[in-house]
């Protein structure tokens, strides 16, 4: 697989010049910030992000994410419309050369966590997700979490929560299968692979229902489109928080399906309680190594980055995402890829 790192644009507290120096790293999973939902992507700034990219060194190797509007999760009237500019931000991707791109369709907010900075016992802290700390998250006001969406103002979230009160998980189902009919067969025609993100974490949050958290999910949302341009992104912390999600397993159904990989452990508390720990398999409970040395013989060209990391050895930053964990991660990945390819009877 090819080790590649998110990188948050000029922005970002780490520079594409320290990820360059992490061995085997040649590939960045970026996006274009501040463009908000519902405004399409120009081929000229992702075509500015590659150079960007590029003028480092590496390759940009997925778009992680083009937002999926909130209108076409509701199934409103507005959705064509909506639905529209997705595919014009696709048409700006394949244009750039871009191959894969990353999306969820979660309502309203990105991945959840309750704390940015629990302690672990090495001394190190990391994220994590408490489901009665969760019920006590404010109703009005997105807290300060980098996977919330920053686009919405306060009294917007308000009107998206009154909205949704009507949508349960059969509608959302049934407003995700109507969005993949209508974006893969022109991902297909542009020669981009789509690559859904499972929800994070993997169940109703805030009364707000999810669609893409398990075995049954997935079997749904790929049987809706059989196309192989239409795939998984198969982070193993999202299911892997999710004791029922046998990941090995997965990785095996769908490895036809999987265009891209984040490779991420996480310890479990509790029935909807985990913290992120550190990637080796032994200090959480996803079976990391048994599940990515399998993905590298089942998929052996898809892109892989480690998603997340603790914060360690004082560094501070964008929570999750600094740059001494991640690194430490993307070296462990890489043994573990190279112990399958020597042990590969090929």
């Amino acid at each position: 697989m090819q080790m590649t790192m998110r990188w948050f644009g000029a922005a970002d507290p780490v520079p594409l010049w320290k990820l360059r120096q992490i061995p085997n790293l040649s590939g960045v999973v970026s996006a274009l910030p501040g463009v908000l939902p519902g405004v399409p992507w120009t081929q000229e700034a992702v075509s500015a992000l590659r150079r960007d990219v590029e003028e480092a060194g590496l390759s940009l190797s997925v778009i992680e994410s083009i937002p999926v509007h909130e209108d076409i999760k509701l199934g409103h009237v507005r959705r064509d419309d909506r639905i529209g500019v997705f595919v014009a931000s696709l048409e700006a991707v394949a244009r750039a050369g871009v191959p894969v791109v990353c999306y969820n369709f979660m309502p309203v907010f990105d991945w959840t966590r309750t704390r940015l900075d629990a302690p672990l016992p090495d001394g190190s802290t990391s994220l994590s997700f408490n489901q009665a700390e969760a019920a006590d998250l404010p109703e009005n006001e997105p807290p300060a979490l980098p996977g919330w969406a920053e686009a919405y103002t306060p009294q917007a979230l308000r009107e998206l929560r009154v909205a949704y009160a009507g949508v349960d998980a059969r509608h959302l189902r049934e407003h995700l299968a109507y969005f993949l009919r209508a974006v893969v067969p022109e991902a297909a025609r542009l020669g981009v692979r789509l690559a859904i993100h499972p929800d994070d974490p993997p169940w109703p949050v805030l009364g707000l229902p999810r669609v893409v958290s398990t075995a049954a999910d997935l079997d749904f949302l790929l049987g809706v489109v059989p196309d192989e341009h239409h795939g998984l992104t198969f982070c193993t912390g999202s299911l892997g928080a999710r004791a029922d999600n046998d990941l090995p397993a997965l990785a095996r159904r769908y490895a036809g399906r999987i265009h891209f990989v984040h490779a991420r452990n996480v310890r479990r508390s509790g029935e909807r309680d985990f913290q992120e720990v550190a990637h080796v398999s032994a200090h959480g409970d996803v079976e990391l190594a048994r599940t990515v040395t399998l993905l590298e013989r089942l998929r052996p060209d898809v892109p892989v980055r480690p998603d997340h990391g603790r914060m360690i050895w004082g560094e501070t930053g964008r929570p999750g995402y600094g740059l001494y964990d991640r690194a430490l991660g993307a070296m462990y990945l890489q043994g573990l890829i190279d112990a399958a390819r020597l042990n590969d009877p090929a």
